[in-house]
């Protein structure tokens, strides 16, 4: 009422906060885990996007949503929440209302994810491998995949942020597919310019290659130096990761509106809510078969 929210919004630098904060996760990680764990990542990754986008893209067209947002909902739920939302927006032209619509939804379901989803996985017994890979391929958002590892653990927390930077990797692909079946197929525009190799590029999230050069920095570094003074650098590197995933969680809270869901009305919440446990059903059964064995 007093209009404070939106006088600080310029603060809510989620997305900053929250790259920055993986750049240095990518720092205590050894290049070799991330070389391990790509193998069965991509296959994850490939299977489950493909698998919850298609679920969710036709329980959108069941209940009747309009193109644009079940094209949001879908990218949103199969890869990672509000950034895929973002570059399916600018893909198929959504509008700002539908762009909101499903940022309010991926913040209300992730929001509890964090909590649950450690929990579910130590009540089944899951490894550390497994548990990471099942949070890192359902949990919604990067910053809540980052929160729910960490309290799951912290081998877990690498494994689940490989994970979801390998799915976030994807966000280029999809959007190229996406601006190619809404141009030839839903909207038949002679006119739309054919997405290329450079639509590609700028829409491939960048943070993934600084979390990668991060890795191969910390890992040359580990292996140049003492133990002792490779863990103290590394640790305060650690100290300002935590601080930047701080204020990302935070940004995250403030960023929520209420108003938004009530205005997108029940059929997106629930359809958002059915591709989730699709999501939390395949991708359990994916986790627990390429990460069962999976030793880092």
């Amino acid at each position: 009422m007093l209009g404070i929210r939106d006088k600080v919004a310029g603060a809510f630098r989620t997305e900053f906060f929250i790259k920055t904060g993986l750049v240095l996760l990518g720092a205590s990680i050894n290049i070799s885990l991330i070389w391990q764990a790509a193998g069965p990542s991509i296959v994850q990754a490939l299977l489950l996007i493909a698998s919850v986008f298609l679920f969710a893209w036709w329980l959108g067209g069941v209940f009747g949503l309009d193109s644009k947002l079940r094209a949001l909902l879908s990218s949103a739920v199969s890869i990672c929440g509000i950034s895929a939302a973002i570059a399916a927006a600018g893909a198929v032209k959504a509008t700002k209302e539908q762009l909101a619509y499903a940022a309010s939804l991926v913040i209300a379901f992730a929001l509890p994810s964090i909590f649950i989803l450690p929990w579910l996985a130590d009540a089944f017994g899951l490894s550390d491998p497994v548990a990471g890979a099942w949070i890192g391929g359902n949990i919604d958002t990067t910053a809540a995949v980052t929160a729910a590892g960490a309290l799951a653990g912290e081998d877990v927390l690498k494994i689940a942020t490989i994970v979801k930077t390998t799915q976030n990797a994807l966000i280029g692909v999809v959007a190229v597919a996406l601006s190619a079946y809404f141009a030839f197929r839903v909207e038949r525009d002679p006119g739309v310019r054919r997405p290329g190799l450079r639509t590609l590029w700028d829409r491939f999230p960048k943070f993934v290659l600084a979390f990668v050069a991060a890795s191969a920095i910390g890992t040359w570094y580990a292996n140049a130096v003492s133990a002792a003074e490779a863990k103290t650098t590394i640790g305060v590197v650690n100290d300002w990761r935590i601080w930047f995933l701080v204020l990302a969680f935070i940004s995250i809270g403030l960023e929520f509106r209420v108003k938004a869901l009530r205005e997108a009305g029940w059929r997106p919440i629930t359809v958002f809510a059915g591709a989730t446990v699709a999501n939390l059903a395949v991708g359990l059964a994916l986790a627990s078969l390429l990460f069962a064995n999976f030793t880092p």
